[in-house]
């Protein structure tokens, strides 16, 4: 089973204190950072969200959203939004570059 084997402190590792957001909790989340890029860091992101989330839930969505390439933390902990499927389709089609999707 993968959640054994999962590195620790990786958003798969089981824990029984985190409960497993939802994927409306994650994308809400992701919408909001990404409405809100460079202007909080992570605890003052954690008091802004529209809906209260449990500090646990909110630590395995970062990480998850940080592992996939969505989030970055800039030199002063601001959390900024990088993600970008318009980018990301481009290079999809090119010939040149060799694309490994999972």
């Amino acid at each position: 089973m993968e959640t054994k084997l999962a590195k620790k402190n990786n958003y798969y590792e089981k824990n029984d204190i985190a409960r497993s957001p939802t994927l409306q909790t994650v994308l809400m989340v992701e919408k909001f950072i990404e409405e809100n890029s460079g202007e909080f860091k992570k605890t003052e992101l954690f008091n802004k969200l529209p809906r209260k989330v449990m500090w646990q839930t909110f630590q395995v969505i970062m990480q998850y959203l940080e592992e996939t390439l969505r989030i970055v933390y800039d030199k002063e902990g601001y959390i900024v939004y990088i993600w970008n499927p318009k980018l990301l389709e481009r290079v999809r089609g090119r010939k040149d570059l060799e694309w490994n999707a999972k």
